[in-house]
């Protein structure tokens, strides 16, 4: 009986090549749970920081429509939009 090496290559080839991707996907699973988390908590960070700075700018326009301060206004609407067009907020909340 005569062994068909070109067979056993490729079933030995296959065999290895499941075991490596098996490895790399187990790796790759434990390294996508753990940025997960970290994903979560920087989102949730962000809602903190987003209700934050709406407050901040509703007191500003609140106090700034009070004193009737229409330069100090433009000016500060000047400085909010763009720091907000310098971190690339704006064109995300147009699109």
């Amino acid at each position: 009986m005569e062994i068909n090496w070109i067979t056993a290559g490729w079933i030995i080839d296959m065999i290895l090549n499941g075991l490596v991707w098996l490895i790399i996907a187990a790796f790759f699973l434990i390294f996508i749970d753990m940025t997960d988390t970290w994903t979560r908590k920087a989102i949730k960070w962000m809602d903190e920081v987003d209700k934050w700075t709406r407050k901040l700018i509703d007191f500003l326009f609140e106090w700034i429509q009070k004193k009737n301060l229409k330069i100090i206004s433009s000016i500060t609407l000047i400085i909010i939009f763009g720091i907000l067009a310098q971190l690339g907020i704006i064109p995300k909340l147009i699109t």
